[in-house]
């Protein structure tokens, strides 16, 4: 099993930043990549950024510009820096990984999702 636990998120007013960060652990040993994810209800998945084991990062348009994606490859997380939020970035946001196992088999895993709530 792959486990990601995610902490960050919460209330801010427009214009205000928040930092996600994500953990993995768990039976994943090596990971490619890290990012985070819009969740919607009864909608698919949508990418909001992610960041692979090479550094190379990939945006949503409406993101770019004010959120950076990072990593630490040694301590299996990722942090999200979400700068001059809109209202329209309120969501749940999830991570993911992917990468293998100690036995090479590839893994990948989905967080839970941590509410960000843009409001006046």
């Amino acid at each position: 099993q792959v486990q990601l636990v995610e902490s960050g998120g919460g209330l801010v007013q427009p214009g205000g930043s928040l930092r996600l960060s994500c953990a993995a652990s768990g039976s994943i040993f090596s990971i490619n990549a890290m990012g985070w994810y819009q969740q919607a209800p009864g909608k698919e998945r949508e990418l909001v950024a992610q960041i692979t084991n090479d550094g190379s990062t990939n945006y949503a348009d409406s993101v770019k510009g004010r959120f950076t994606i990072s990593r630490d490859n040694g301590k299996n997380s990722v942090l999200l820096q979400m700068n001059r939020l809109k209202a329209e970035d309120t969501t749940v946001n999830c991570s993911h990984a992917r990468g293998r196992d100690i036995d090479y088999n590839p893994v990948i895993g989905w967080g839970q999702g941590t509410k960000v709530t843009v409001s006046t």
